[in-house]
């Protein structure tokens, strides 16, 4: 009788684990790869269901995204560099992560009106649009990289000096200039503030932030709404009454009184008391006794509390160029209650 042959069974046992491993290997492997293509494929599907504008016209692979350099209710600034160009790239997210669907919604318009109204624009007072980028839970704005910071910033670093006269002109004219190139394509900026207009390396003025930019209603009636910034906003924002474009007429001569005093609007009030003084006892920050009375005449018609009465962008630019600049002191402001002139 022949013995059975005998079997190495901790050979064996190898073996089968050898498998197994390779098994679960291989398993992995495609668990991976389908996972991969569903996220291709949903990446595809966002693509093709968004219509190919203009803005989306950014090739990805040329965007290095790098540190950041702001933050904000939107998401982060940071800095970048676009096919060779230094930019800055504000990234918006919009992730399921504590936002209901329709604030998600929200934010993918406001993305879309904001794109849609920058990529257009074309000016030496605007900040250049470069491009825009989606994805499934967050998008990216590109723009030119200034690095004079905001006019805010650069403010209140002179504070204590004070600008001279002529350099508080030249800021002022290059933003009313960046206004009326806005109001002569029907765009409504809606949240004009020293805070939203950067400077470049020459110190030259550039809107930024299109936000709640929008195009100017025909019909004031579909143009309501609270929008902007509490101290920059028109009395007939603040009521959300029907407006146009002289809402951000009265913005301007908010921030003219900025450049000339370096300082803050309605220090130490609170919100309600603010919104109560300006829509009903014409609050308006106090001018200093030594402004030029040509300035002082252009902040007065900008926030009058008629908005038929407040100029043109147009005009306000004629106004500051005719100013005499040429006893250019520093100019002064060291008041700070509310006039009701």
């Amino acid at each position: 009788m022949a013995l059975a042959p005998k079997i190495d069974v901790k050979s064996l046992d190898e073996k089968l684990e050898n498998l197994y491993r390779l098994y679960s290997i291989k398993k992995k492997k495609e668990l991976h790869d389908e996972e991969s293509n569903q996220v291709i494929n949903m990446r595809a599907m966002a693509a093709k269901e968004a219509p190919q504008e203009e803005w989306q016209m950014i090739i990805r692979e040329k965007l290095v995204v790098k540190q950041v350099f702001a933050r904000g209710g939107f998401g982060s600034v940071h800095k970048g560099i676009y096919d060779g160009q230094e930019v800055a790239v504000k990234v918006m997210e919009w992730g399921e992560d504590g936002r209901t669907k329709s604030e998600i919604a929200s934010l993918k318009k406001d993305f879309r009106q904001e794109v849609s109204i920058w990529h257009k624009l074309d000016h030496p007072n605007i900040t250049k649009y470069i491009g825009a980028t989606t994805d499934i839970d967050s998008a990216s704005v590109i723009t030119e990289y200034l690095p004079g910071g905001t006019l805010k910033a650069f403010l209140i670093q002179h504070r204590k000096k004070k600008l001279p006269l002529k350099t508080v002109n030249r800021l002022a004219v290059d933003l009313a200039k960046g206004l009326s190139f806005l109001h002569s394509k029907n765009i409504v900026h809606r949240d004009v503030k020293t805070e939203n207009v950067l400077l470049d390396k020459d110190g030259r003025v550039k809107i930024a932030d299109f936000g709640v930019a929008r195009l100017e209603a025909s019909n004031l009636a579909e143009m309501t709404g609270y929008t902007g910034t509490p101290g920059y906003m028109a009395p007939e924002v603040l009521e959300c009454k029907p407006y146009n474009r002289k809402c951000d007429v009265y913005s301007f001569g908010i921030c003219l009184w900025e450049m000339y005093c370096c300082d803050m609007p309605y220090p130490n009030i609170t919100f309600s008391e603010l919104t109560s003084a300006v829509v009903y006892k014409n609050l308006r920050p106090e001018i200093p006794k030594q402004c030029p009375s040509s300035l002082a005449k252009v902040m007065k018609q900008c926030w009058d509390g008629e908005p038929k009465r407040r100029p043109e962008m147009e005009e306000v630019v004629s106004m500051l160029e005719a100013i005499n600049t040429s006893n250019s002191a520093p100019s002064g402001c060291f008041s700070f209650f509310g006039s009701r002139r």
